[in-house]
């Protein structure tokens, strides 16, 4: 069996808790320059970014050496850079710390705040705001929260420890429970489990439910009803995209604030903050792989729709 040639450290530090771009040229192309390749590659950064880089000696090799713009083409060469970034609206809300020890750490995320560098948001992100904070920076994620959800989000301190965190999300050894605001129908009989099959298209905003063997599964109770508003507990068995959101709006009682469900709504101007969506991650639940720690998180947010709200029983 042919052994995988390791990936080389970057030569280039990360700036604002970002990590530089890596880009392994392909086996096999046309291109005669290393530079033909980056410009085809990246066509989407705009005429004459590439060029600008490569000319201010701002893409390297594995040397730390910036590449000429002339350098020939070499199968399998790695490069980095720092990509430009545009300005970002600052997300005036903190990102509180839950736990912290030499393996993990553990915060309660605010609303709006991307939980990893992606698209347009990537200095205003948990992960970059963690490593600027705490000066980590092998700092990474184990998983994954929707920028417009609140909530728990844990991230390993050692690189080589993160593939075993990592690993419980995948196998669904943590138990995940969220809290969310949403209409109270009368007519809903609760608590139940939703399966549906749920399928979302790259490239598409929102996910939907199909025909089929299912692949979501989300237990769905009433905590407190105050008004015309209920409070639900959501505990999902797996992890499809968006699928809290797609299974509630299918009980006809579509989470408070979602832009997405049941139906898609003009883009919210950015640094528009008023309009939260109601869903919190609000436990995390699991057997620590490294530590064999029984190990219990919990959010103390609060759902602003349910502040305020005068309490009645359920009928």
């Amino acid at each position: 069996m042919r052994r995988k040639t390791p990936i080389p450290p970057s030569p280039l530090p990360q700036r604002d808790g970002v990590d530089p771009v890596r880009v392994r040229l392909p086996a096999e192309g046309p291109w005669a320059t290393v530079r033909e390749y980056l410009v085809e590659r990246l066509s989407g950064a705009g005429a004459g970014v590439v060029d600008r880089m490569v000319a201010a000696g701002l893409v390297v090799g594995a040397d730390g050496a910036a590449v000429a713009p002339q350098a020939a083409y070499v199968p399998g060469m790695y490069v980095w850079f720092h990509r430009e970034l545009a300005p970002e609206v600052p997300v005036p809300f903190p990102l509180l710390v839950v736990h912290r020890d030499e393996h993990i750490v553990v915060v309660d995320k605010p609303h709006f705040l991307a939980t990893t560098p992606r698209g347009s948001h990537v200095t205003e992100t948990a992960l970059a705001r963690l490593r600027r904070e705490f000066g980590i920076p092998e700092l990474g994620a184990a998983h994954r929260l929707d920028r417009l959800t609140a909530g728990l989000v844990l991230f390993t301190v050692r690189p080589h420890e993160r593939g075993a965190y990592q690993t419980l999300f995948r196998d669904r050894r943590v138990r995940k429970e969220y809290e969310a605001i949403a209409p109270y129908d009368p007519a809903l009989a609760l608590p139940r489990t939703v399966r549906s099959r749920i399928v979302k298209e790259r490239g598409t905003l929102t996910a939907r439910e199909v025909d089929g063997e299912p692949n979501a599964e989300s237990r769905v109770e009433l905590i407190e009803r105050r008004a015309d508003l209920g409070r639900y507990r959501l505990v999902p068995g797996t992890g499809q995209t968006h699928q809290l959101r797609v299974h509630m709006s299918a009980l006809g009682v579509p989470i408070l604030g979602d832009p997405l469900y049941p139906v898609v709504t003009d883009p919210v101007p950015a640094g528009d903050f008023r309009h939260p969506l109601q869903l919190l991650a609000r436990e995390l639940e699991f057997t620590d792989p490294v530590t064999g720690d029984a190990r219990r998180f919990c959010s103390e947010r609060t759902l602003t729709a349910w502040s305020g709200r005068p309490s009645r029983a359920s009928d």
